[in-house]
């Protein structure tokens, strides 16, 4: 009877899911934010059912009080993730205040201050999915649809101000200022920052967008070359960066081996890919603070990037020939490989 309900639960926490993906990715619902608030939350409460089921037994999903009705998603939520501060909690009793309260609020809007933590919700979930379960949700959606589609507007507070009414207004920029606030302070389990960077290069072939420069245009650009602000562009310390690889090695399924055995990527393989690549000589990747007496290194969300896919292409050997080609390098006559 336990196992079948949890199957039953986990079956529909799936189909939840898939839906909440569905409706935010399908262009011509404009409900789609509110929809996928709504899905996504029924997901989760149906799938930390399931665990605390599988942990606790099938008595833990109802109330003390009431045996005929099941405990809420705030409630798994305070069982399954003790600390209140944790991102991923919090990202979740964000998520759920928006399903709260959102029929009292219809705005388009919604979509741009909440697609950062709708995006980290859904990695959030699949990695718990993985971890509770053993259930890899990429195979019952493609790893490309797990990425939401977005608006690349901003939200511009004067454009809130001459749409809405002063009571909408102030609650949709208020709960904007109030959600950025709390995503500094945390890291991508609460929110996932969507960002676009404009570079200039001269070969075609790197670029994902093509520009032309007119001089009469009625529009006149700046062409920033340098981007001043480095707690935004490298905000990753050692053990952030460290932390973030693996996490996102964990969500691509990416096992890493060195010599004999599965391994964690770690500060020693960080560092070797530093030696190998030159990665704290290159301003792209590494930041170098100069103001301290020893100087101290902060890194990108390209390093971060850059490593990942760079143990995507040989997870199993990679580690193990950088130590080697590093070696080579040192010996005198010795060929890298």
């Amino acid at each position: 009877m336990t196992i079948k309900l949890t199957e039953q639960l986990l079956c529909k926490s799936q189909e939840a899911f898939i839906l909440a993906i569905e409706i935010y990715n399908k262009p011509t619902i404009r409900y789609r934010v509110e929809g996928f608030a709504f899905f996504i939350c029924n997901a989760w409460e149906l799938m930390l059912k399931s665990h605390l089921i599988k942990k606790f037994g099938e008595e833990s999903i109802y109330y003390k009080d009431n045996k005929d009705r099941t405990i809420s998603l705030e409630n798994c939520i305070e069982k399954v993730f003790t600390n209140n501060k944790d991102p991923l909690r919090m990202n979740l009793e964000k998520i759920i205040e928006l399903r709260n309260t959102s029929t009292h609020f219809i705005t388009e809007e919604y979509e741009m201050v909440y697609v950062p933590l709708f995006q980290s919700c859904i990695f959030n979930f699949s990695e718990k999915m993985q971890k509770f379960h053993e259930v890899d949700v990429t195979e019952l959606i493609s790893l490309n649809f797990l990425n939401l589609v977005i608006k690349e507007n901003a939200l511009d507070e004067n454009e809130i101000k001459a749409k809405y009414s002063d009571k909408i207004a102030d609650k949709l920029l208020g709960l904007s200022s109030k959600i950025s606030k709390i995503a500094e302070e945390n890291n991508s389990n609460f929110s996932i920052r969507i960002e676009h960077h404009y570079y200039l290069t001269k070969d075609k072939d790197k670029a994902t967008d093509v520009v032309a420069i007119d001089k009469n245009a009625k529009n006149p650009i700046q062409i920033v070359k340098e981007v001043k602000d480095v707690n935004e562009t490298h905000k990753y310390t050692m053990k952030k960066l460290i932390t973030e690889v693996n996490k996102q090695l964990a969500r691509n399924n990416v096992v890493l081996r060195y010599e004999t055995g599965n391994v964690k990527f770690n500060s020693h393989y960080f560092q070797l890919f530093c030696k190998y690549y030159g990665m704290k000589e290159n301003p792209k990747w590494c930041y170098v603070h100069k103001q301290f007496s020893m100087p101290q290194y902060t890194y990108s969300l390209q390093a971060v990037e850059f490593i990942v896919e760079e143990l995507k292409k040989d997870p199993s050997n990679i580690l193990s020939n950088i130590k080697q080609n590093l070696k080579n390098r040192s010996t005198p006559g010795a060929k890298e490989f």
